[in-house]
């Protein structure tokens, strides 16, 4: 069985919703009566389901990291930060680059080369 959604518990569904549809391509889904805003990947990756974080709820503390396939990670970085969503210093290993970065409520992301490129 594949895995086809994430949900992440957030303060703010909008600015949420702008953070990943900018760089990262997902299309904003609402279904009516729905408190679930999800975001869907066009590509055919995991769709993200953003849900509204109770007030008590402490952000950014989970052992997820969202991370998303990229064939170049600096060109990729570059572009991000023009659009507002900077990522730290790129990582490079013998075989894949990575940089990372926090969603606004704390989630911990990372785009990388793993997979995609080869050395």
């Amino acid at each position: 069985m594949p895995l086809t959604r994430i949900l992440l518990y957030v303060r703010d569904v909008e600015e949420t919703a702008r953070f990943y549809t900018a760089p990262f391509g997902f299309e904003v889904h609402r279904a009516d009566g729905d408190r679930i805003v999800e975001l869907l990947d066009p590509r055919g990756g995991a769709n993200l389901m953003l849900y509204p974080a109770a007030k008590s709820q402490k952000m950014g503390q989970s052992a997820v990291k969202l991370v998303f396939s990229v064939e170049n990670v600096d060109a990729f970085c570059a572009e991000s930060a023009v659009r507002g969503v900077p990522f730290g210093p790129i990582h490079r290993t013998a075989s894949y680059d990575f940089a990372n970065a926090k969603g606004p409520d704390g989630n911990s992301i990372s785009v990388s080369s793993r997979g995609i490129t080869a050395r």
